[in-house]
């Protein structure tokens, strides 16, 4: 067996070094740089497939929820007020000085409930008598105190009002906030 002098063996592992840097290098180079067979396209949707909804605005809905504040502080009531979109999901929630801590969560349910039905809560509590199944769908609250709001006879948003004596003044509140969307 030949020994190699200490020079050559530094000089060596050197330019093996040098080789495999300059391979690695290449190959990421290559791949960073080479075009790709297929690109992710977007995918084309039919118009037909598609359709436009409207929806309330934050302005609007924090107008209604004001308003609903408003009118229960003319009554010495105190109460949480919730706004939802469309599809449940909340806008605004305000819970007026002094509302109960159980408040906030039943006006956000009543909100859900009032759009996902299209009908104030007060009607869907009535149906509760032949299909008692429905209080077990789950964020709904079959009590007084949520109304829809609707565009064009299509539901747009749910107002929901909690912590007043009844459900009836609730809704009475939730009322005044759909009145100043007017």
């Amino acid at each position: 067996m030949q020994k190699f002098s200490r020079r050559a063996r530094v000089a060596t592992g050197g330019a093996v070094l040098a080789a495999v840097a300059v391979g690695t290098f290449g190959a990421v180079s290559a791949n960073a740089s080479a075009p790709q067979a297929t690109q992710a396209r977007p995918a084309a949707v039919k118009s037909s497939d598609t359709f436009t909804s409207t929806h309330l605005s934050v302005s609007a809905a924090t107008e209604a929820a004001e308003a609903v504040l408003d009118a229960a502080k003319k009554e010495n009531q105190r109460v949480s007020v919730a706004v939802v979109d469309r599809n449940g999901n909340t806008l605004v929630t305000l819970r007026g000085d002094g509302a109960g801590p159980q408040s906030y969560e039943s006006a956000v349910k009543k909100a859900f409930t009032s759009v996902s039905w299209n009908a104030p809560t007060s009607e869907l509590a009535k149906r509760l008598e032949t299909t008692p199944n429905l209080k077990d769908i789950p964020g709904t609250l079959f009590l007084g105190g949520g109304v829809p709001v609707t565009a064009n006879n299509a539901p747009i948003a749910g107002i929901g009002v909690a912590g007043a004596p009844s459900g009836d003044l609730d809704e009475k509140f939730a009322r005044a906030g759909v009145a100043a969307l007017d």
